[in-house]
């Protein structure tokens, strides 16, 4: 039966550590068992439970290598005894470590103060071992010998030490780009839902408004052409509320958002059949126009329809039996649309919730355009300007 041993990066910290002492330990019982630890050579004078006892100690601190600038300080102060002692190999192997882990796990500040340490306890063991060896030759063999253990782990170390912080910079970075991509998701829903919730209320509002304007007058009328006229009307209302209602659905099922002609959004080029709506609703309409809609822009074409459509709407619902104007004009670069109408002079239908006046307003914003809606002259007046490039 093959056992898999989890792997050292995986284990909590404290184990790692318990690990790398247990390790490093049982590395320098090793060489001290078999006489290869002592730098110098020779025989060694100290006893070998001595060597034992600080191998234990400075294998000890590796549990708490982590720990900046005690463990390295403490390590230290073992390095300084095997030194009085006669410096021996597996003390020095142990101590590198403890540079590797200072210069890694402490702060920005002391991992470049490391380096620093690095470069001038390098500097001062070449002096040292120039001026106390006895040949010049020896001194040079044992200065370049001793660079590895001071200059390696710092400069491994600080290598380790960047690749983790432009790792987890990266990582900070994607979870930022994350977040921005989900508020941007979020924003285009709720925009999206709220153009959907305009574009309902447009199309549907508008003509079951009429259609139940009209309705209610039909059913008080005493002549039956009129009556039939009147219904005609709901009709032509319920078909074209239909209609747009399937350019909805179209629009939102096709994956570039492309129509056909038969499916194309309403444009003032069918303003007459709103005015034939408003007419049969009970109210009088005057039109004046000096557009040709065919030249306008889809989008300014579309808003000004739909701005119209409201109005009247509105006109109808609000103040019925009075008398309406639409005036269309092109001002200086811009669509003027006025739709004016009278107040009412008898009950009006109850009040809405004021939706209409809303996306009147955000489908003239939405274009780069204004829109203002109050009294004037005496009745209601809506004013739409709307930008038109090249006019």
């Amino acid at each position: 039966m093959r056992v898999s041993l989890p792997r050292l990066s995986r284990l909590p910290v404290w184990q790692q550590d318990l690990v790398i002492a247990v390790g490093t330990w049982l590395f320098g019982l090793f060489f001290y068992l078999t006489g290869l630890y002592l730098i110098a050579g020779g025989p060694d004078p100290v006893p070998l439970w001595k060597r034992l006892i600080e191998l234990t100690a400075i294998a000890g601190l590796e549990v708490i290598r982590r720990k900046v600038p005690l463990a390295l300080i403490l390590g230290t102060a073992v390095l300084a005894v095997d030194i009085s002692l006669g410096l021996s190999l597996p003390i020095i192997v142990v101590y590198t470590d403890f540079l590797y882990a200072a210069t890694l796990y402490g702060s920005k500040r002391v991992s470049r103060a490391m380096i620093s340490v690095a470069a001038v306890s390098t500097v001062a063991v070449i002096t040292a071992a120039l001026v106390l060896a006895s040949d010049w030759r020896a001194g040079v063999i044992a200065a370049v010998a001793a660079l590895p253990f001071l200059i390696t782990p710092v400069w491994w170390a600080t290598n380790v030490r960047q690749h983790r912080d432009i790792a987890q910079a990266e990582r900070a970075n994607s979870h930022q780009l994350a977040r921005i991509a989900e508020l941007d998701l979020a924003a285009a829903v709720a925009e999206e839902r709220a153009r959907m919730a305009r574009d309902l209320h447009d199309v549907i509002a508008g003509h079951l408004s009429a259609i139940a304007i009209q309705s209610e007058a039909a059913l008080s009328m005493k002549d039956p052409t009129l009556a039939q006229t009147v219904l005609r009307s709901v009709r032509e209302n319920s078909v074209h509320a239909l209609e747009e209602m399937r350019t909805m659905v179209v629009l939102l099922k096709s994956a570039d958002g492309s129509v056909d002609e038969t499916t194309a959004p309403a444009r003032l080029a069918q303003l007459s059949k709103l005015i034939d709506s408003a007419r049969a609703s009970g109210i009088s309409v005057d039109v004046r126009s000096e557009v040709d809609s065919a030249a306008l822009p889809a989008a300014v074409d579309l808003t000004a329809y739909r701005i119209a459509q409201e109005a009247l709407t509105n006109a109808a619902k609000h103040a019925p039996g009075t008398r309406a104007v639409v005036e269309i004009r092109h001002a200086a670069g811009r669509l003027i649309l006025e739709i004016g109408n009278e107040l009412a002079t008898r009950p009006k239908q109850p009040g809405g919730t004021g939706t209409g006046l809303v996306n009147m307003r955000e489908r003239a914003a939405a274009v780069g355009g204004s829109l203002t809606a109050g009294p004037s002259d005496g009745g209601w007046l809506v004013r739409a300007e709307l930008p038109v490039p090249g006019a």
